[in-house]
């Protein structure tokens, strides 16, 4: 039995369709206000700290949350699988990293009303708390909750039920989103968190997420069905058919998509082999430090 298709929105009105979704916007405003306000303290007490990089950093993240859920590529997921991918990719890819960047959690603290950061600041330090808020921050933790809840929501059961109700998509949406920074936080490790695993441990936790990856980009980019079959009900811009926007969608989560995973991965290769380098270059000089003491 076939199904009707939907028409495609007007172009012109689906590019202006940027919505403000309260759930977003005002958490959103709510921490651009307070980082900015702790921000600025801590710009002047620590200024090699807290440059104006950070800040830009966190912006961005935040500015790259809001893209994701309030701007068109929301309306044109439900048309596009390839801008509903983009969509996730800022959700987990693009969004996490950069908030981590900013090194939120002293400027967000700081921000706060006195009251209410003392009230925080109690209740993460309670004993209860603490083997929580350690699990949470393990490296394991956080690549098991990226890998489990980028597949169990690619599952086509449950990504059609996300398409077909705005609970389940809102709830897909914060899955997504916490699971990312769980992961991102120990590649990012952003003053004050301290690595529990070596730096160069990242390297195959990183490339472990990108396999994954690349695994599900390539059942999208060389299956010959459509996995999604609510794609196949919609029209599309220009008659581009399901199968080969659901191509694209794996084209654009393969190669785009692996650059978040492998350019961490180059530099902390980088850093590792310069500080090797240095090393090595300092023993001679420490030998011949030693022998001319004598």
């Amino acid at each position: 039995m076939s199904h009707p298709v939907a028409p495609l929105p007007d172009v012109a009105s689906t590019l202006l369709s940027w919505s403000v979704e309260p759930a977003v916007v005002v958490p959103a405003l709510a921490a651009a206000a307070l980082y900015w306000r702790g921000w600025r303290s801590l710009s002047r007490r620590l200024p090699a700290r807290f440059g104006p990089r950070r800040l830009v950093a966190f912006a961005a993240g935040l500015a790259g949350l809001v893209v994701a859920l309030c701007s068109p590529l929301d309306a044109l997921g439900r048309h596009l699988l390839q801008a509903h991918m983009l969509q996730h990719m800022l959700l987990l890819l693009v969004a996490p990293p950069l908030l981590w960047l900013g090194a939120p959690v002293a400027p967000l603290l700081l921000g706060m009303p006195r009251v209410v950061r003392a009230a925080v600041a109690r209740g993460l330090a309670a004993p209860a708390l603490r083997p929580l808020l350690a699990g949470l921050a393990s490296p394991g933790v956080g690549l098991g909750a990226f890998i489990a809840t980028f597949w169990i929501w690619h599952v086509p059961a449950l990504y059609e039920r996300a398409l077909a109700s705005d609970p389940w998509h809102h709830l897909q949406h914060l899955c997504f989103l916490s699971a990312a920074l769980l992961f991102w936080r120990p590649v990012v490790l952003a003053w004050p968190a301290r690595a529990r695993w070596p730096r160069l441990a990242m390297v195959p936790y990183l490339i472990a997420a990108d396999i994954q990856n690349t695994v599900l980009a390539a059942v999208l980019a060389f299956s010959d069905h459509v996995i999604y079959p609510s794609y196949d009900a919609v029209s599309r811009p220009g008659g581009l058919s399901a199968l080969d926007d659901q191509a694209i969608a794996g084209a654009i989560m393969w190669v785009p998509g692996s650059i978040p995973f492998l350019l961490p991965v180059l530099c902390l290769v980088v850093r590792a082999l310069d500080a090797s380098g240095a090393e090595r270059e300092g023993r001679p000089t420490q030998a011949l430090e030693r022998r001319t003491a004598r």
